[in-house]
């Protein structure tokens, strides 16, 4: 099986759980995405302030500082403001998807994050055309 090209595109990966991360990493650079990591809120943060990337992937419940707080900090910033921001959580209920929500996030999702909607909405919160 091929690698699929570079699209260019940058995706931050914040979550605590390296499983969890190394499963957003397979699944995202297999449809082309340079993907990046950090562990909690505050790695997330800064590595979003060194880097530029195209859309944020942030679990909620993290050490340091958790999803919302983060996703709050990065809409704050003039510099990150712009940047599409998926959470995904264990957390199934509707008051958080509406705390992440009003913090400013794009979407909200619930772990396992199916490896074809997390693919497919990366690609539309990107701008990269999905290759059929």
């Amino acid at each position: 099986m091929t690698k699929p090209h570079n699209n260019g595109k940058r995706v931050l990966v914040v979550d605590d759980g390296m499983t969890t991360r190394l499963y957003y990493r397979e699944v995202l650079e297999g449809a082309g995405f340079a993907v990046e990591e950090a562990v909690n809120g505050v790695e997330g943060l800064e590595r979003a302030l060194m880097g530029e990337f195209d859309l944020l992937i942030v679990d909620v419940n993290m050490p340091k500082m958790d999803g919302y707080e983060m996703i709050t900090q990065v809409r704050i910033d003039p510099a990150l403001h712009e940047i599409p921001v998926i959470t995904i959580s264990t957390e199934a209920g509707g008051q958080d998807a509406d705390r992440a929500y009003r913090a400013g996030a794009n979407l909200y999702m619930v772990k396992p994050a199916d490896p074809v909607q997390l693919t497919e909405t990366a690609q539309m919160l990107t701008g990269v055309e999905a290759v059929r």
